[in-house]
């Protein structure tokens, strides 16, 4: 730390800046030891602004020289600290000129400009710039930049920076350079720069208006085969956009490189994206199914961006929803128009509910857009990505499809080239629809995942059928007595033959066989009419809101929902609940020392779902899919990690030997020969055939001897990497063989090699954590490569309990170290494995000691702000 108490940052404290930034031209001599950048600054007072003194950023920087308009500035009209230049007394308008000295070869963290792998690269979101060059580095401070790099041509014959290109050449001395431009202003968070030795695939992209954009992937050189499907998305993404949004691209080029350390997903920066390679490389035996869709869906992401939060930007960094709640809800419906559009939505809901609900009901709770932190990396969260999008997507069906685009055509011609808020987008929301969206913004000011309590009332003889609602939002750390949300909850009635009632919410008006019921006050009733016979009501169809919804549905209502609801997600939700209902009570029979049984239907049930001919395979996949423990837990006073772990795996093996033989023809029928294909149909078939595997290994030999024949088939990676979870998570006779042929196979893939970590790393076998410490030692395993780090270490911390959670603590301990080692390294990386005791007081009270312990033990040491903030926060519940 660098302070004994971290300065807290708060909305409600946002001032206008006292000066802006007009252009800048920055010049890098990059080098292998201390790279030399001279900035030119063209500063202006802002009218908005108090004026006075001019605190520019700047860390870890060594000064050589600053001059102001041409002149070397002397030591009575300047300060240096280690955190900033400070001009005393600066004229109105001016031009600051400095040249400093960066050390990109020792820069771990990852932010800035850093040096690994042979590249040099840069990360500058949020706060990274200021690791570059004296700047104000927020983001509502705009300029236009022109860049030139110089480097070792053999070393680094690629140079790439923001923008267009306009020039290049060579120098003396095996040199060269390379000047580029971005005629469109930016924040510094944007900006961006490769240097490296990388060999590219290029294609072209024409525009509505008849503009060629020149497309181009950068990999290293052994990775150029893995870049088609990378490119096939960008180009179907830059389509999408301009038919849904009619938005075109602005720029000449448009480049994307793929760096191995990477402490994100990928960077938006304008015209230069930087990615993570995970979210680049794939071919069809080095990457799974879920890899070809993660990276259609971010390379969408990153290119959305160029809009939603490039050429629209934040004001300040409270607003960061701004642009990635809207662009997760955008790369959200692009991955559903080019895929399954049910399947989707459920795997976003699913990922909410068990990650993003368990954020809102822990000390790091936070509204979407927070009203302070201490240090913004730690709110790169779920709740400001996807809560976000999900308060996006409620007001685009609040609106439907025309208005919605209408409110958006006014959000881009209103407000391009600026930063702005949240209320800023509600208001166009507002504006462009006419509709009163007033209480939309508690959605962004206060945390929380609202409770709706549901009652029903059938009249037979007024065929009548009343729905009393019941709304409120739990008190989150800092924020109580909370006012009424504006919740939608689309809902359809189903009859007992299984289709929509058609029926009205007026005597005698219109009918249809949905309605959305908008919610607005702390209790509130509609009444449906014409309702010939008793329904069984079909509620937040498509998850219209991200609420937990409580309606008393009998296990019939259930299984007859799973079996008839026309909506694919209630479908999956009525499995889910009802899967949930029946495990509860496994964990309850378990605690009560009797015998594990599940009620008369349920198994049933799932048969009944697997041999659904008129259901895509993908659905059934998801119903047939049993709830994560954490999902589960959160349904408990106490969590108990053993029980429920006990419970899921004797419903699994009960499944699977019940349906052995409906199991074994399915997974039959579902054999594929030919070439692999990643398109939706054969996507959810696998799904599906391995959904079986995974029953048929639970419950017999002949099923583990079926993961090893699909494992040696080796006919795709997805296939591949399920046999081998299977494998790697129990007592297979075949384990050890398994692993180190996979291991000898593909030990020179990196990304692969991170599968073969993830595996063995979420295993549920007693020997895991020592495994796991064991792997460390590993050659392709590195504590400087985030990609290893949360392979390996944040898949035991975050996807195991029962392991984590071990009743001696030996997990808990084991992260601490982690994250002491890992903390003056990559202080981003080491706040967000902290997040994994930050939920301590949902376990018994032993658990609770020994990582209240650990939390005590981390605030005890002098340890980053990204650290101290999360560990101190999980203690104080906020």
């Amino acid at each position: 730390m660098k302070e004994a108490s971290p300065r807290t940052i708060r909305l409600k404290d946002y001032q206008p800046p006292d000066y802006l930034i007009e252009t800048v031209d920055l010049s890098f001599d990059l080098r292998e030891q201390g790279t030399r950048v001279v900035s030119r600054l063209a500063i202006k007072r802002n009218p908005q602004g108090k004026g006075g003194a001019l605190k520019l950023n700047g860390e870890g920087l060594e000064p050589v020289w600053t001059r102001l308009n041409g002149s070397e500035m002397s030591a009575d009209h300047y300060r240096i600290d280690e955190e900033s230049l400070t001009l005393l007394d600066p004229p109105e308008a001016f031009v600051l000129e400095s040249e400093v000295i960066i050390a990109p070869e020792k820069n771990t963290a990852l932010e800035g400009l850093y040096r690994s792998g042979g590249m040099f690269c840069t990360q500058c979101e949020p706060e990274g710039f200021r690791k570059i060059t004296w700047f104000l580095d927020r983001p509502d401070v705009m300029a236009c930049f022109t860049v030139r790099l110089e480097a070792d041509k053999a070393q680094y014959p690629v140079l790439l920076s923001n923008g267009n290109p306009r020039e290049s050449g060579d120098l003396a001395d095996g040199r060269h350079y390379a000047v580029w431009d971005d005629p469109i202003p930016k924040p510094s968070y944007l900006f961006a720069l490769v240097a490296g030795d990388l060999r590219y695939i290029e294609d072209s992209h024409s525009t509505p208006s008849g503009r060629t954009v020149q497309l181009r992937l950068y990999v290293e050189p052994e990775n150029i085969d893995k870049c088609d499907h990378a490119m096939r998305s960008l180009i179907n993404a830059m389509r999408w956009d301009e038919e849904k949004y009619g938005r075109e691209y602005d720029l000449d080029v448009y480049n994307v490189v793929a760096v191995n350390d990477f402490n994100m997903g990928a960077m938006e920066n304008k015209g230069l994206n930087v990615f993570n390679s995970k979210y680049v490389l794939a071919r069809a035996d080095t990457a799974t199914d879920t890899d070809f869709l993660g990276i259609e869906g971010v390379i969408g992401h990153e290119y959305f961006h160029n809009w939603t939060g490039n050429r629209i930007t934040c004001r300040d960094w409270f607003q960061l929803s701004l642009k990635e709640g809207f662009t997760v809800f955008r790369d959200q419906e692009f991955s559903a128009d080019m895929g399954a559009r049910g399947v989707k939505r459920i795997e976003d809901v699913r990922m909410l509910r068990a990650h993003q609900f368990a954020e809102d009901a822990s000390p790091m709770a936070h509204p979407i857009r927070p009203d302070s932190y201490i240090e913004i990396n730690n709110f790169y969260t779920l709740t400001v990505y996807e809560k976000g999008a999900e308060v996006v997507r409620m007001q685009a069906n609040l609106l439907g499809p025309e208005l919605f685009r209408k409110a958006t055509d006014l959000y881009f011609e209103r407000h391009d080239g600026q930063a702005v808020t949240t209320e800023d987008f509600v208001r166009c929301m507002a504006d462009a629809s006419g509709k009163d969206l007033g209480q939309m913004q508690h959605w962004y000011d206060y945390a929380g995942t609202p409770q709706v309590k549901v009652q029903s009332e059938y009249d037979p003889e007024a065929q009548t059928f009343a729905l009393t609602f019941e709304q409120s939002v739990p008190d989150t750390p800092g924020q109580t007595n909370k006012p009424p949300f504006l919740i939608p909850i689309v809902t359809g009635l189903v009859g007992a033959d299984g289709d929509d009632l058609s029926v009205s919410l007026e005597a005698g008006g219109e009918t249809a066989t949905e309605h959305t019921l908008q919610l607005t006050q702390a209790k509130q009733q509609y009444v449906f009419h014409g309702v010939a016979q008793k329904p069984v009501p079909s509620l937040l169809r498509g998850f219209s809101a991200p609420v937990n919804l409580d309606y008393g549905y009998a296990d019939d209502d259930l299984m007859f929902l799973m079996a008839h609801d026309s909506d694919g997600f209630n479908r999956w939700d009525a499995a889910q609940t009802l899967v949930r209902r029946v495990l509860l009570g496994m964990v309850q029979q378990y605690q009560d020392g009797v015998e594990m049984l599940v009620p008369d239907g349920v198994l049933e049930a799932f048969r009944r779902s697997l041999l659904d001919e008129q259901a895509q395979p993908a659905l059934v996949a998801e119903v047939l899919a049993l709830p994560s423990i954490g999902y589960l837990g959160d349904f408990m006073e106490t969590v108990d990690i053993d029980g429920l772990h006990l419970a899921r795996e004797t419903l699994r093996a009960m499944i699977g030997r019940e349906l052995d033989r409906e199991l074994n023809d399915t997974y039959a029928a579902l054999q594929e020969a030919g070439e692999y294909q990643p398109t939706p149909q054969a996507i959810g078939r696998r799904s599906l055939k391995n959904r079986v595997l995974g029953y048929l290994a639970s419950a017999s030999l002949a099923g583990e001897e079926l993961c090893r024949q699909q494992y040696l088939a080796q006919h795709n990676m997805t296939d591949v990497m399920a046999a081998l979870a299977l494998i790697a998570d129990g007592d297979h006779a075949a384990r050890e063989e398994v692993l180190a042929d996979f291991e000898s196979r593909w030990r020179r893939d990196a990304l692969v090699m991170d599968k073969w970590f993830g595996v063995q790393a979420m295993s549920n076998r007693s020997d895991t954590l020592d495994r796991v410490k064991a792997l460390m030692q590993h050659h392709a395993f590195s504590m400087h490569n985030p990609n290893k780090v949360r392979a390996l270490i944040g898949a035991f911390a975050n996807a195991n309990p029962v392991r984590f959670h071990a009743a001696d603590g030996s997990g808990y301990e084991f992260l601490k170290k982690r994250v002491l080692e890992l903390d003056p390294a990559n202080p981003q990386i080491a706040a967000r494995l902290v997040r994994a005791l930050s939920r301590w007081r949902r376990y018994d009270e032993d658990r609770q000691a020994k990582m209240r312990a650990v939390l005590e033990a981390i605030v005890a040491i002098k340890v980053s702000k990204d650290v101290y903030e999360i560990a101190s926060k999980s203690l104080d519940g906020g």
